[in-house]
């Protein structure tokens, strides 16, 4: 089968949960519930930033690096430009672009002052359908735009 055999309501359906599943990586990751975005992988799912020479391999390996953010950053990633292009009726890739504002040393309840993007890039990710759900297979960052962290000096500082 090819990708011009499949039905369009299909390649619709498979183009807006991988979409569903870049959207929720971003909710999970900025309010509250990091160490479950490994669910959103495949078992044996990747997240790669070549530029750091950082690779996570494996749910439980991405469950360990993602839960042990800092408890104190907030963050805010703003994704757009969602591109996905559906390869097979069980494969896909795509293309986000996203801005990352972060800063550690965040106190529940305090107004930060607007600060520039920590970070902007774009997302390169694959998809594979498993048991009739879209899991990210890899996530590779690609990061022409980028800086360390901010540390707020103390709670209710901006």
């Amino acid at each position: 089968m090819t990708t011009s055999d499949l039905d369009p309501i299909e390649r619709l359906l498979a183009e807006r949960a991988c979409e569903r599943v870049i959207l929720e990586l971003v909710r999970r990751l900025d309010l509250g519930e990091p160490s479950t975005v490994s669910d959103l992988f495949t078992p044996d799912g990747v997240w790669d930033w070549p530029y750091d020479q950082r690779r996570i391999e494996g749910r439980e390996a991405l469950r360990k690096y993602f839960g042990s953010r800092p408890v104190d950053r907030l963050s805010r990633r703003m994704c757009t430009n969602i591109l996905v292009t559906v390869d097979s009726p069980d494969t896909a890739a795509a293309t986000t672009y996203f801005a990352t504002y972060r800063v550690d040393g965040y106190a529940e309840g305090t107004l930060v002052a607007p600060r520039l993007p920590a970070n902007i890039g774009h997302y390169q990710d694959t998809f594979r359908k498993i048991d009739g759900t879209w899991l990210l297979a890899t996530r590779t960052l690609v990061l022409p735009f980028g800086g360390p962290t901010e540390r707020l000096e103390s709670a209710g500082q901006s």
